[in-house]
């Protein structure tokens, strides 16, 4: 199963590199993809990261889900982008899954997508999603096709959800087990 991770300058390192990489480990591929002007990417603490593909080279119906990072990019993109707020509403119209975790959901909620579902995002990112119900206690959580967690604090919580979601409880706990969570 194939699904795309979005990565930005600016990233939060551990929301997107582990994410992946816990991901990976449970046999999902995923792909980068960057919508910035060059492959290489630099991270919130500086590392250098280079996307898979720019967003425009990939077939997006070759994929079943999508992964939104948070990080500071997202306070400095988010009111004027509109490529992350378009591939979330792809995904969703296919209902395929859609994840994002700290800021990311604010591209969810400013897309429409979070309006009368249940959220969690890192804190004051509930502003853009005035129509959603903000659990702000929990680490992760899923409404439908969504998944949003609350910062990099709840990584292993987003990823054992989303490997729940797309290849069943039993593999989600398996992963658990062989990182000895």
């Amino acid at each position: 199963m194939k699904g795309l991770l979005v990565i930005s300058n600016g990233i939060e390192d551990g929301e997107a590199l582990a994410t992946r990489a816990l991901l990976r480990r449970a046999q999902l591929d995923v792909v980068t993809i960057t919508y910035e002007s060059t492959l290489e990417i630099e991270t919130a603490f500086g590392l250098k990261v280079k996307a898979d593909y720019f967003a425009t080279d990939v077939y997006l119906n070759d994929y079943e889900f999508v992964v939104i990072p948070g990080g500071g990019y997202v306070s400095k993109v988010v009111d004027q982008d509109t490529n992350i707020k378009e591939l979330v509403k792809y995904f969703d119209k296919q209902g395929k899954l859609v994840a994002a975790i700290c800021a990311g959901p604010r591209f969810l909620g400013q897309a429409g997508l979070l309006n009368g579902k249940s959220f969690t995002a890192y804190k004051g990112s509930e502003k853009d999603i005035p129509k959603g119900t903000y659990l702000p206690d929990q680490k992760a959580v899923k409404d439908r096709n969504i998944i949003t967690a609350r910062g990099a604090g709840a990584i292993y919580e987003f990823s054992y959800e989303i490997i729940k979601y797309l290849l069943g409880e039993e593999k989600a706990e398996a992963l658990l087990k062989n990182i000895l969570y």
